[in-house]
């Protein structure tokens, strides 16, 4: 089909698009406080699945981000802030993933002793120029005279939102996609808990490092199988992979930006149905929390197929079921890959 074929078909775009996401309406965190053990409110998965195995039986977790549903748009509800404010700890990704933070710690009761953790804080992270197109908390507190004891999670999040401001950067919030930065956020997970609950510090210690010797074997893993691989191009459905990319060496070609709802222009989607039949590409990757129409296009397009590459953002109910996990969909995620780049 030829490209001006494509270009009338992109016409179709925003219909399309409208389709893409998920939608969170009505789905509801689950969880509740418990007494006489550590509360540790987590964001979305990773973060709760990294503090339950560092945590184990001393403490409870509560994941605010429902299970099936993708954590870009998702928002907070009011008993998410009742428990956080009843908690001891409140772990999120920060670098822009979760523009709500900010005011949501605003919220919080006034009493509220919580500390709030950007565990992805030390992770050296990758700026881009592409817009995610959600506000990341920077405005909405710069002029605030009543900050109070959160400040410096939200000074955390300004900060992101100045260095985009001044640069016309946006910061990758996907860090945890590479075992490397995950490293990273599971010891600053522990050290987060050590820090709220010292009397417990051998626990937290000693299976942190049964976690860090999996994370580890995880990226020696990746390291040795995709230095193998002939072909280092991926196409995916949204730009969630750069960490992955930077540290394996791979080049990702997103169709749409840091947010899998970010519009794609009708001519990257041309260029990129050139890239892949001028480079050999034979599978579009695309996630299984959003949907896949618009890859399937691009791969119809281009005469290739479809693979999930899976950002490990959340787990899909079926997952859950199954006993998925980090490393389990990373699993997943390297043999894709290694089929892929063949």
């Amino acid at each position: 089909m030829s490209f001006n074929v494509l270009n009338r078909k992109l016409l179709l775009m925003p219909a399309l698009l409208a389709l893409l996401v998920l939608t969170a309406c009505g789905a509801k965190s689950s969880g509740s406080i418990v007494e006489g053990k550590v509360n540790v409110i987590t964001t979305f998965y990773p973060i709760y699945e990294f503090t339950s195995e560092i945590g184990g039986d001393d403490i409870n977790v509560i994941n605010l981000l429902p299970v099936g549903v993708e954590p870009h748009d998702w928002t907070p509800r009011s008993q998410d802030i009742i428990n956080t404010s009843k908690s001891q700890l409140f772990l999120y990704n920060g670098a822009g993933l979760e523009g709500w933070v900010p005011n949501f710690l605003k919220s919080l009761d006034s009493g509220s002793e919580v500390k709030a953790v950007a565990v992805s804080e030390g992770v050296d992270y990758i700026m881009t120029d592409e817009d995610d197109g959600h506000n990341h908390g920077g405005e909405t507190h710069a002029e605030d005279e009543h900050a109070d004891e959160h400040t410096d999670a939200e000074e955390h999040e300004d900060n992101h939102a100045e260095e985009a401001a001044g640069d016309s950067l946006h910061t990758d919030p996907h860090t945890w996609v590479s075992p490397k930065s995950a490293l990273v956020m599971a010891e600053n997970i522990k050290n987060s808990l050590i820090e709220a609950d010292p009397e417990h510090q051998a626990g937290y210690e000693e299976r942190y490092s049964q976690l860090a010797e999996r994370l580890q074997a995880l990226d020696s893993k990746f390291e040795t199988e995709l230095a193998k691989l002939p072909n280092k191009e991926i196409v995916v459905s949204h730009q969630a992979f750069a960490y992955l990319a930077r540290d394996y060496g791979l080049s990702q070609h997103a169709i749409m930006g840091l947010s899998p709802d970010a519009e794609p222009r009708g001519q990257d989607l041309v260029n990129l149905a050139a890239l892949v039949k001028d480079e050999g590409i034979k599978y579009i990757f695309f996630e299984e929390l959003v949907s896949d129409k618009l890859a399937k296009t691009l791969a119809a397009e281009a005469g290739v197929e479809t693979m999930v590459l899976n950002p490990v953002e959340g787990l899909t109910e079926a997952q859950e079921k199954n006993g998925d996990n980090y490393f389990t969909l990373m699993e997943k995620n390297l043999q894709n890959l290694i089929l892929a780049l063949q």
